[in-house]
């Protein structure tokens, strides 16, 4: 059974309704882990104080007729000098880990201005314009939805797709022709499969890298209204 193209049409407005933003999905995943390691690193400098006033509560308290057993004493030291050790090498790490993360920022800035490949399910409308990348593994109709960041329905395309690298430009207008303000917006790519069922396609976004800005230790690069991790960055062309 073939699906209409009012069917796809449809479906991918329903997926684009349904996304959410995976910029902000991984910077909670970086935020919480950032959070974990500094709970584990004030963790480990409170068992080393705890340590130290045990010891010191020892040595005050102890029998004068009967001191500690030196090996006893020695084996106490190394193991103080070795949490020590340890709260010092996490201090240190987490110096060297801001270091790359400024480091990361500054390279990043080199890519302010030019255009930008990335990995995101919203697109970038900037300057009245934004533009979708997609794979298609054969020439068939594809369905492009574009919708508010409430999941209002805006925009909703049907082309057919040659086999290979295809490319939509939005102009930013609705179907209604209202022209909508630069910002992200939601995007979904839907093609019909062989049982009639529409299924979602991998694309990509391009649009013109603005800034670079480093939070909750995550680097990422801004184009226009939408912000990603470096990590999505798939290819930089020229300015």
């Amino acid at each position: 059974m073939s699906l209409s193209l009012t069917a796809l049409a449809a479906a991918a407005d329903t997926a684009a309704a349904s996304t959410t933003a995976t910029a902000s999905t991984s910077g909670t995943q970086t935020s919480a882990s950032t959070q974990i390691g500094n709970a584990a690193l004030q963790q480990l400098g409170g068992n080393f104080n705890q340590f130290l006033n045990l010891l010191l509560t020892q040595l005050q308290n102890q029998d004068p007729t009967q001191p500690l057993d030196t090996n006893s004493f020695t084996t106490e030291l190394v193991q103080f000098t070795g949490v020590q050790q340890e709260v010092a090498t996490n201090s240190n790490l987490s110096q060297l880990i801001s270091l790359q993360q400024t480091t990361q920022t500054l390279q990043a800035s080199g890519l302010v201005g030019h255009q930008a490949t990335v990995s995101a399910n919203q697109l970038s409308l900037q300057n009245g314009s934004a533009q979708v990348q997609f794979t298609a593994s054969a020439g068939q109709p594809v369905a492009i939805a574009v919708v508010s960041p409430l999941g209002v329905p805006l925009r909703t395309v049907v082309l057919n797709a040659s086999q290979g690298t295809n490319n939509w430009v939005w102009n930013g207008q609705t179907d209604q022709g209202v022209q909508m303000p630069d910002g992200a917006y939601r995007v979904s790519v839907q093609a019909a499969s062989g049982n009639g069922v529409a299924t979602a396609l991998p694309f990509s976004v391009v649009g013109t890298a603005t800034g670079v800005a480093t939070a909750n230790g995550t680097t990422t690069l801004d184009l226009g209204a939408l912000s990603v991790p470096l990590s999505a960055v798939e290819s930089i062309s020229g300015s």
